[in-house]
């Protein structure tokens, strides 16, 4: 691990200290690792931001390179929908904080509050500060979603992270990994549904090579 890498690591681990929670995941997490996607281009995707409940939300758009997939997207309970639709978003509106190398995206402010706002922030930050930015794809699976109260959810889910990877801003060098357990994460986290009705990322935590989510 170079100097430039071990940086990163350090300060992803520093934010990563802020989001775990009893909600799930481990305090040797290594949230040091990419959490996007492996294509190339220039073209923008944007985040589905139909709005059928009158929720004006931000618009998310991603680079062609970066690829994000999300299964389940949808069960049979309205209130779980929701959870996963604004979890989603979350995840894209942070790896779009990354790729515009603006840790303070009003996007990503729109899905984090507390605990959870900072942590997306000083994540984002430390990509920044390193001159990376990712690419390639991610996939996130075994959505599972436990609605506490009308405003309190918790959700856990499992990220394939085998084919994403960092890339230098300056050089268009890319970091590729090895495939290990490791790429394999678990991820958990507590929501709370905002006056607006948005499901706010408030506390996350992460458990590495989780044995649950290995292929």
């Amino acid at each position: 691990m170079n100097r430039s890498t071990r940086r990163v690591a350090a300060a992803l681990t520093a934010s990563a200290a802020l989001l775990l929670t009893a909600c799930g995941g481990s305090d040797d997490s290594k949230d040091n690792d990419k959490i996007a996607g492996a294509d190339a281009g220039s073209e923008k995707s944007a985040s589905p931001s139909a709005s059928a409940d009158g929720i004006d939300r931000p618009e998310i758009k991603l680079p062609s390179d970066v690829k994000l997939t999300f299964t389940p997207e949808r069960t049979g309970d309205p209130v779980k929908n929701a959870v996963l639709r604004d979890n989603a978003d979350m995840i894209r509106a942070l790896n779009m904080a990354i790729v515009e190398g603006d840790p303070q995206l009003s996007a990503l402010e729109f899905y984090t509050e507390g605990e959870g706002a900072v942590a997306a922030r000083d994540w984002a930050k430390s990509f920044k500060d390193a001159g990376w930015t990712v690419t390639g794809t991610v996939r996130y699976f075994n959505r599972n979603v436990k609605v506490k109260s009308k405003d309190s959810a918790a959700i856990g889910y499992c990220a394939d992270e085998s084919k994403g990877f960092t890339r230098d801003v300056k050089t268009d060098e890319i970091k590729r990994t090895k495939v290990t357990k490791d790429s394999y994460v678990a991820y958990s986290a507590q929501l709370r549904k905002n006056k607006q009705g948005v499901w706010e990322l408030m506390k996350m935590a992460s458990t590495r090579g989780a044995t649950g989510c290995q292929p």
